[in-house]
């Protein structure tokens, strides 16, 4: 397991204790100074200088050799069998690249996790101020708001919190884009993979808390908003034919 963190020492300590049953061996990168307390049963990587996100993925995935890799938000907490069960499954299908499990608010309520990759229209609606008029969640064909389905699932995208992936499709596509700041990761990740013909599927059976912040979903005009603007032009950039995807 790799898990960045970026100042959340606190998170850091309970996902740990949860992690350590269920994987071979846990990674944390310690992006900022105080980012790490003290865990036992994990090896910690100190950063110089702050990196973006998916570069301290690449970092703590290289510090590995397992055949296959979670990444793990500090805000996740898995239940006792979500890795197991991602493990299995993935395992089942030889070009499954990218397992995801069910994601839930800490209140218990459903999170959207399995997504579409992202349109013109979609994207105008969701990060302008459409949204006030349509509401969050209304797009529900990208958010798949219909389909919460109780069986594993192909997907276009998920949501980066928790992944397992397998190594040598990382190897293949050449890893995390270590160029987007802190959005866009996730979807360039499961694009490239979609392109290179792996698999991507949500695994409802493995359940993980995500205490997810959703900046950019609560606010307009921060700083989030600019490196999620960052991020999908670089999305489109690297992926053109995007643009025909009205």
């Amino acid at each position: 397991a790799v898990v960045v963190s970026h100042g959340h020492a606190d998170a850091v300590a309970r996902l740990v204790p949860a992690l350590r049953s269920q994987v071979d061996e846990i990674v944390v990168v310690s992006n900022l100074p105080g980012s790490v307390g003290d865990v036992e049963g994990a090896r910690v990587l100190h950063n110089e200088l702050p990196r973006p996100f998916a570069a301290n993925v690449n970092q703590g995935v290289a510090a590995t050799t397992t055949e296959l890799v979670l990444v793990a938000n500090p805000d996740t907490v898995p239940e006792p069998d979500a890795v197991p069960i991602l493990r299995e499954f993935i395992g089942s299908r030889a070009r499954a690249g990218i397992a995801g499990p069910q994601l839930r608010w800490p209140d218990g309520g459903w999170q959207p996790s399995r997504r579409r990759f992202p349109t013109v229209t979609g994207t105008l609606v969701r990060r302008t101020p459409l949204r006030w008029l349509a509401g969050t969640y209304a797009q529900r064909g990208h958010y798949l708001l219909d389909e919460r389905s109780t069986e594993p699932a192909p997907a276009d995208w998920l949501l980066g919190a928790f992944l397992l992936m397998r190594r040598a499709m990382l190897d293949e596509i050449g890893g995390w884009d270590g160029g987007f700041r802190h959005y866009g990761e996730d979807i360039d990740v499961c694009y490239r993979a979609a392109k290179a013909g792996w698999e991507r599927w949500y695994v409802p059976d493995a359940v993980v808390t995500h205490d997810y912040a959703a900046e950019i979903d609560r606010r307009f005009l921060t700083r989030h908003t600019w490196w999620h603007l960052r991020g999908m032009a670089r999305f489109v950039r690297k992926h053109p034919e995007r643009l025909k995807a009205l």
